[in-house]
């Protein structure tokens, strides 16, 4: 392969000039490159427009289906949930699960907290003493410093709670960190606590470089870095379903006998994190799904999330499970910072419509009905695994799916699901089978 030459200039580019360069430079063997790009371009040019500023150097729209989940009964109100994937299965898990706990009093949840983080990180190896007089005589200018910052943020009730200076040099020499803790109500506050952040920063390194202790020993702190933190455990959602066991009988499945399955299924996951990773990426299935389809940032709720399953040195199950005097208890708790206002929720179109969806829920409800959509994708795939086992509904989903493919007649379309009813699926075997029926 040649060296290629950089391009100059290419952000300043059209959107055509740059397909154009693209196919030339990279898809020349594809001729129907630029016409697969151009096809998803949206005809309302506003609304393209909107699209394409949302990043850098758009040339198209990447689409997912947004699909709905009705029947999910929550603290004694009824939702349809808004669902962004690609994957099979999964809204049509969540749907089973909403239904299934429907007359059995629905789901209930709470938010534990809603306090979100982030850290000013410094360099310093001086005397411990004189770093903790030096901040504990500048935190009210610390304080001072993001006044005009976060006056909005206050009338909403909101705004820096603290700021702790934390000594970490037993797991990193030299380390310390400005550990602020803040409340951003309705707002996911990611803006908000880096530009509070930064502030802090500067005015610590100011007052830093006046205070004579350091300049005398010649150790004065240097801040490395500022930014939030996406590990939120003290901003933490639960949500739960109970029942007698008996009540879980359903679809010839006992009900005891289901129940001490999902019991015992969490405990593997518990103990084996091969287990545990494939557990909690279902739970995910059904959080990323509401998070994507409200705009908000699934990769920061993923992030802390699978933190959190860690939090015990080990990575382990997000939902629990308990059969107590019959009782069947089944819960997850997790953290989720989550905003209802701002960033893309209030500039996707679909966004805006996947919280109308919701009935426009403050953040804290947002929170409850995303834990409550991982917690029900959840159930269904342990329902699954534990009864007729996890392929028999995907694969009916792939089976459509490589129909489409192969452009299936309506007449093919029906002689192949009943086919398939009585035989294993399999993309050859599928094949197969309707090219017999096309002879």
């Amino acid at each position: 392969m040649t060296m290629m030459e950089l391009i100059s200039g290419f952000s300043k580019k059209s959107k055509e000039e740059k397909i154009e360069w693209l196919v030339a430079t990279y898809l020349s063997n594809d001729p129907n490159a630029s016409e697969t790009l151009k096809q998803y371009w949206n005809n309302d040019q506003q609304l393209q427009k909107l699209h394409d500023g949302f990043i850098e150097n758009t040339i198209s729209n990447y689409y997912l289906p947004f699909a709905i989940a009705p029947n999910f009964l929550i603290n004694n109100r009824n939702y349809t949930i808004p669902m962004v994937i690609e994957e099979s299965s999964v809204v049509a898990a969540a749907s089973y699960s909403a239904k299934f706990w429907l007359k059995k009093g629905g789901f209930s949840s709470e938010v534990i907290s809603t306090t979100k983080n982030g850290q000013v990180h410094i360099n310093f190896y001086g005397n411990d003493a004189t770093i903790q007089q030096f901040f504990s005589e500048i935190k009210p200018l610390l304080f001072k410093s993001i006044s005009s910052i976060e006056k909005n943020m206050k009338k909403r009730g909101g705004g820096l709670i603290d700021i702790t200076l934390k000594n970490s040099t037993k797991t990193l020499k030299g380390y310390y960190q400005l550990h602020c803790t803040f409340e951003t109500n309705d707002a996911m506050g990611a803006n908000f606590i880096n530009t509070c952040l930064e502030a802090i920063a500067k005015t610590f390194e100011l007052e830093a470089l006046k205070y004579d202790a350091f300049s005398n020993n010649n150790t004065t702190p240097e801040v490395v870095i500022s930014i939030l933190s996406n590990y939120v455990p003290e901003c933490l959602v639960k949500a739960q379903v109970q029942c007698p066991v008996e009540d879980l009988t359903a679809e010839g499945v006992d009900g005891k006998l289901f129940a001490e399955k999902i019991v015992r299924t969490i405990a593997i996951a518990n103990s084996e994190i091969r287990r545990a990773v494939t557990h909690n990426k279902g739970i995910m299935n059904g959080i990323d799904a509401v998070v994507i389809a409200t705009g908000n940032d699934f990769r920061s709720i993923e992030a802390g999330v699978h933190a959190f399953a860690s939090k015990s040195g080990k990575y382990k199950s997000l939902t629990n499970a308990s059969i107590e005097n019959g009782i069947f208890t089944y819960s997850i708790e997790i953290p989720m910072a989550l905003g209802t206002v701002g960033g893309m929720t209030g500039l996707h179109p679909l966004a805006k419509l996947g919280l109308s969806i919701l009935q426009n829920p403050s953040a804290k409800e947002l929170m409850q009905i995303i834990a409550v959509a991982g917690l029900a994708q959840n159930f269904a795939a342990l329902r699954a695994l534990t009864t007729t086992g996890i392929q028999k509904g995907h694969m009916k989903m792939h089976l459509k799916n490589i129909l489409t493919q192969l452009n299936a007649t309506a007449s093919e379309i029906e002689k192949t699901v009943q086919y398939f009813e009585e035989h294993t699926v399999s993309h050859s075997d599928v094949v197969n089978y309707v090219t017999e029926l096309r002879k």
